[in-house]
């Protein structure tokens, strides 16, 4: 998901808007529609007006109709179909209101207003499209139909709302073939990380992504221009250096005494083993391109370290089956394999080491004391344990390096007297 983090935001964003947009218009659209029957539900109360003129003056029903007419408000006189309306009808609002009657009365006494309240429900419903005022009463209901009165249309708001959303969704399209390049200067910069320095990031336009991209060009530029630069001088210097070592070599043959000879044969194999050191630093922090990456026989890597290292095979163990493979370069690991080989056999007082497979790590066990720094100190270069030994301090260093290339790295773990190095 990191990979693809301004992806998912945009994405998120987008959802956040559309659901915000929609529960907006969502509330709106409930709003309207409760105004619109609150406002058509008004009607209730002329309605009301006419039926209770009616039920004080106890007029005719067709009086009634005529009364209603005016307002082309129409009764539906039919108990079937009124039956079949109150049990289809959807609901909309209804009230509950008292009506008093008042009539003059004789008695004993004399003339007196007698009042009579009475309980009414006006229920307003909807069927088929149809608005239908449905009044109740103690002596009787009626169920009256509105012509003129339509039902709640949502159409206006539908629109608005698809409009929104349209605009929207374009704008975060148009956000999304913005980042598209984005996308591709990414896959780029990976290529270049793994190893591709050929690949190029230059790009036509002038938005900041474009800006990013060319200034990215620019850069490989320069960063291939100072490593050619690099690896032509040391080799150069690594050649120019081979030279002479090769002529003191053959020079000191002459020397009159075995003594000196053997201190200068010394010398210039000394001199000799950190030239061929150099030139493997320099190749493994060179590695860009991995294609000559291949898959191996982890056993067959070990022997061939074994062989490189020039040691008796009698002063390695190796505890590990012909199963395990490895995707790596031949050369760079077999040469990890036999400076760790070389290391265990160098510090270890019975000159032996154990290769083994711990939790699916390439370990190296040799006995010993532990190590009296940090793992870290040992592979900086030009450290060593023991300044008395033959050696440059750059062993755990090239290991460490080429692990590197391979993603991995070099761990030290010490257990009852025993050394272990772990590729991990």
């Amino acid at each position: 998901m990191k990979k693809h983090a301004v992806l998912i935001t945009v994405l998120f964003a987008l959802a956040v808007t559309l659901v915000s947009v929609s529960a907006v218009f969502w509330e709106f659209y409930k709003l309207n529609k409760h105004q619109y029957i609150d406002h058509i539900f008004s009607k209730h109360e002329t309605i009301t007006q006419i039926y209770r003129e009616h039920l004080q003056k106890n007029t005719s029903q067709i009086m009634l109709e005529a009364n209603l007419a005016v307002y082309k408000f129409v009764i539906e006189n039919d108990e079937n179909e009124k039956k079949r309306i109150l049990e289809n009808s959807k609901l909309l609002k209804h009230k509950n209101f008292k009506r008093v009657d008042e009539a003059i009365m004789l008695n004993n006494q004399g003339l007196y207003t007698q009042k009579v309240v009475r309980d009414l429900r006006i229920s307003m419903v909807e069927l088929s499209k149809t608005i239908y005022f449905y009044i109740e009463s103690p002596i009787g209901s009626v169920m009256i139909q509105d012509e003129e009165l339509k039902p709640y249309k949502y159409y206006s708001i539908a629109y608005s709302y698809l409009t929104i959303i349209l605009i929207i969704s374009i704008s975060f399209v148009l956000i999304l073939q913005r980042l598209r390049p984005l996308i591709r200067l990414r896959r780029k910069i990976a290529l270049f990380g793994n190893g591709d320095m050929n690949i190029s990031f230059k790009t036509s336009g002038s938005d900041e992504i474009a800006l990013v991209s060319n200034e990215l060009e620019s850069t490989r530029e320069k960063i291939n221009s100072l490593l050619d630069s690099r690896t032509l001088f040391l080799r150069n210097i690594m050649h120019e250096l081979k030279t002479p070592i090769a002529k003191g070599t053959i020079a000191t043959q002459m020397l009159r005494t075995t003594k000196e000879r053997d201190r200068f044969s010394s010398i210039f194999g000394r001199l000799e083993t950190l030239v061929e050191e150099f030139a493997l630093i320099e190749e493994v922090t060179s590695v860009h391109d991995k294609s000559d990456f291949k898959e191996y026989r982890l056993i067959d890597i070990i022997d061939g370290a074994i062989d490189m290292a020039m040691i008796d095979r009698s002063s390695v163990t190796i505890d590990i089956d012909a199963m395990p493979k490895l995707i790596v370069s031949y050369r760079l690991y077999t040469t990890a394999i036999k400076n760790m080989i070389d290391n265990g056999i160098k510090y270890s007082p019975d000159s032996h080491v154990k290769i083994l497979i711990i939790n699916n790590e390439l370990c190296f066990e040799s006995k010993g004391e532990c190590i009296a720094h940090p793992l870290q100190y040992y592979i900086e270069p030009f450290t060593k344990e023991n300044p008395s030994k033959n050696s440059f301090g750059l062993g755990l260093y090239l290991v460490d390096s080429i692990l590197k290339v391979h993603e991995q790295v070099l761990a030290h773990e010490y257990d009852n007297g025993v050394n272990r190095f772990i590729f991990a």
